[in-house]
């Protein structure tokens, strides 16, 4: 598969230079979203040599050293060298351990072999912090963390050699100018390939070979939703049929107005019962969850209300595939409705969670805001998403609406730019349409969510 150019690999390289052996990485993330490729370039482009373990199909060899040979690292290296016919150069070797998850004992032994100081390590894993998976072992604090996320629309481009555009569309959004409108509307077809295809680096390679052929991406989504599925079934816990039940529910959930999901509503059951779901399902990074702040300030966790809770999908590709079957998405009448902006059916759940996917990648913590109007009976203020400035100097909060067609009213931003004048920097509202500023409100097109 093509090595496409990925932002974590300057993630990969601070480390590399900060760390100088001292401590390990760990790079989490879901299934199939190219862990293992791009860790795997990164030793080869990086390193005289590097090592390779996935303990997916680890020998019973391999893994003995890890429980007989710790207190013997001459040993335990040596056989490692010798089982993968590899050469390694002290300080100049990189070993990765691949899919740790599958053998815990792999990861507490980071705490010595990070002391013994020999080779930088890298391991990659999903679904790493499963309490079944570590409940027996002592994690080491001689370990960094990063989260890898599925291609975003940056990377899409650039596997698309659309640098250019993305220059273009930076600087039109760094100087708050719309873009040309020719290349808006090119910006935006782009925009809408990468909603079908989604990120997930087998699906997008599949679409590129096959000359943009979405029916090719969507045969590798659905292997990687069968996957999923795989993964669920092996939960060694009492709750694996209600993950089951929630991930197959997710399409449905986000096709609701509110795409709430009220825990104690759940197939009738308690809240408490679906806590676990809910975390299996986010901690892989299978899903992005999405928390009610009932008071909308700074330091959004403390307002955090868990009653409700929005459950997004991670790659929203995979959403489009999750939510149509394959004769439906065999009709290229479907993409060519979506393509257009003329779904009139699902296209708002769509855009919503691509702009959650994007805000993810770019580290916020998803929160949305509802106002409850007991005279009316009815929630009267829905406010999408709520991230804050990042500035230190002015920590303000930036509250965002998603809307997917060019006829909307912005009625409930406007009421809370209102109610909390004084704790806002600006309000933003994604939309298919071009930059513009209006009224204090910045009105930015779906593809420059990226850049918030």
């Amino acid at each position: 598969m093509k090595a496409f150019r990925r932002k974590i690999y300057k993630e990969l390289l601070d480390w590399k230079s900060k760390s100088n052996g001292e401590t390990a990485l760990l790079v989490e993330g879901a299934r199939r979203i190219g862990k293992s490729t791009i860790v795997e370039e990164f030793g080869k482009n990086e390193y005289e040599s590097y090592l390779l373990v996935d303990f997916t199909i680890a020998s019973a060899t391999v893994k003995e050293a890890f429980q007989n040979h710790l207190n013997d690292l001459d040993t335990f290296w040596m056989l490692l060298s010798s089982v993968y016919h590899t050469t390694l150069h002290r300080r100049k070797s990189l070993v990765i351990f691949d899919e740790i998850q599958k053998f815990p004992k792999a990861r507490e032994a980071v705490k010595y072999l990070v002391k013994d100081g020999r080779y930088d390590i890298i391991e990659t894993g999903s679904l790493i912090s499963i309490k079944e998976n570590v409940k027996d072992i002592n994690l080491p604090s001689e370990e960094h963390s990063i989260k890898m996320y599925p291609m975003d629309f940056e990377e899409f481009c650039l596997a698309l050699d659309e640098a250019q555009l993305l220059d273009y569309t930076r600087k039109c959004f760094d100087s708050k100018v719309p873009l040309e409108n020719n290349l808006h509307k090119k910006a935006m077809l782009l925009f809408r390939q990468y909603m079908l295809v989604g990120g997930m680096p087998k699906a997008v390679a599949q679409f590129i070979q096959h000359d943009r052929n979405f029916s090719a991406a969507d045969i590798e989504k659905r292997k990687i939703l069968e996957t999923y599925r795989n993964d669920i079934a092996k939960i060694d816990r009492e709750y694996r049929s209600k993950v089951q039940s929630i991930f197959d529910q997710i399409p449905s959930f986000l096709s609701q107005h509110e795409k709430r999901v009220r825990l104690r509503g759940v197939e009738g059951s308690v809240g408490e019962a679906y806590e676990d779901t809910f975390f299996w399902l986010a901690d892989s990074m299978i899903v992005n969850e999405c928390f009610n702040t009932t008071d909308p300030n700074i330091g959004l966790s403390l307002n955090e209300e868990r009653t409700y809770i929005k459950c997004y999908m991670g790659d929203t590709g995979l959403l489009i595939s999750h939510t149509f079957d394959e004769n439906q998405l065999a009709d290229e009448d479907l993409y060519l409705k979506i393509l257009q902006g003329k779904l009139s059916l699902n296209e708002g759940m769509f855009f919503e969670n691509v702009v959650a996917q994007m805000l993810s990648c770019n580290g916020h913590k998803l929160y949305y805001y509802n106002h409850y109007n007991k005279e009316k009976k009815r929630n009267d203020i829905e406010i999408d998403f709520l991230i804050g400035t990042g500035n230190k100097l002015r920590r303000k909060i930036i509250p965002i609406e998603v809307k997917s067609s060019r006829n909307y009213t912005i009625t409930s931003l406007e009421r809370f730019i209102e109610k909390f004048s004084e704790r806002i920097d600006h309000g933003v509202v994604v939309h298919p349409g071009n930059l513009k500023i209006q009224n204090g409100i910045t009105f930015i097109p779906a593809y420059m969510a990226m850049y918030l």
